[in-house]
């Protein structure tokens, strides 16, 4: 009686053993995000039509400068509507993007819907958007700087810049401007001639800042009003400090819109084929990281809202994807 007790006992302990190792190898794994995550692309080919630019978040072993987010979560917030090219927001807080190839500017609407606001026949590129709902943007087949009143459809030139645009290599005008807030101006990289000037919103007031850069195309500034500019043909990023020292930063492909996240890092739009990615550089420790890549076939416009939402352009996979930060 006893020996037949332990040998039923015996047998269910050995059934409990062999259930018991089966569920902990069918379990998944988890772990823990730490430190600074950058975002890995997909594995699907950006040549292909149905991909989008998403990531995934990969923990990294160092640590992220305070502020800045550990990776980014990817949504799509426009496809098949146009070629987007640069953006900014409007008075509103909507997405407005320009059109060169097809000659628009035009706005995202909070449906998701997209509404031509202007058509002009002088490749509008990129712009600058005021309180008012006055638009100031840059006209790369005429080189020149133009503004738009709210509720016009005839846009005022400003400035004509120096220079004559050709299709020669690099020598296209005028692309990008950007709006520096501490000295309430318009800082225009003129593509053509290799120089940085800064405007006032006028027009009248036109002083250079930097010279001798291949082809100076996007720019940001910081809170505190610092300059960047994307050098697309030099394959840098130069620094503009407010008393005039300029810095090259080299080592990328051709980058064509650079932004502050506010965070000590710069996110920098690398539209050269074998690259085309968003990439993040830490101005003090000088590392890069990749935050989004396959998917993209020509990354151009770059902005970033009020709660830290990154937006990016892709004019020949023809779609703009939001990057929310998580922290």
């Amino acid at each position: 009686m006893f020996t037949r007790r332990t040998s039923i006992i015996a047998t269910c302990f050995l059934v409990y053993l062999v259930l018991t190792t089966a569920c902990a190898q069918s379990s998944p794994s988890t772990t823990t995000k730490s430190g600074s995550s950058t975002l890995v692309p997909s594995s699907t080919s950006s040549s292909s039509p149905t991909a989008l630019p998403t990531a995934t978040a990969k923990p990294s072993p160092t640590i992220a400068p305070k502020g800045a987010p550990r990776y980014y979560v990817p949504s799509l917030v426009v496809r098949g509507e146009g070629r987007p090219d640069d953006l900014v927001f409007d008075q509103q807080g909507r997405l407005l993007f320009s059109d060169e190839i097809d000659r628009t500017i035009s706005r995202v609407n909070v449906d998701g819907s997209v509404t031509v606001i202007l058509n002009d026949v002088n490749g509008p590129e990129g712009m600058v958007s005021f309180p008012d709902g006055t638009l100031i943007f840059a006209e790369q087949v005429t080189n020149r700087i133009v503004k738009l009143p709210f509720g016009s459809t005839t846009p005022v030139v400003l400035r004509t810049l120096p220079g004559t645009p050709s299709k020669a290599k690099c020598k296209d005008g005028v692309d990008g401007i950007a709006f520096d807030a501490t000295t309430n101006t318009i800082i225009v990289p003129n593509s053509v001639t290799g120089d940085v000037y800064r405007m006032s919103l006028d027009g009248k007031t036109f002083t250079r800042l930097a010279s001798g850069i291949v082809r100076p195309v996007g720019a940001g500034v910081d809170s505190k009003g610092n300059i960047f500019v994307a050098d697309e043909c030099g394959n840098a990023i130069w620094r503009i400090t407010p008393d005039g020292k300029s810095t090259r930063i080299s080592g990328f492909g051709m980058p064509d819109d650079v932004i502050s996240d506010g965070a000590g890092n710069v996110l920098v739009i690398d539209l050269e084929p074998s690259i085309h990615s968003l990439i993040r550089l830490n101005l003090t420790t000088g590392k890069r990281e990749t935050l989004a890549s396959r998917g993209y076939i020509e990354p151009q416009g770059l902005v970033m809202d009020s709660q830290g939402n990154v937006f990016v352009s892709d004019d020949y996979a023809n779609l703009i994807m939001k990057y929310r930060p998580v922290q």
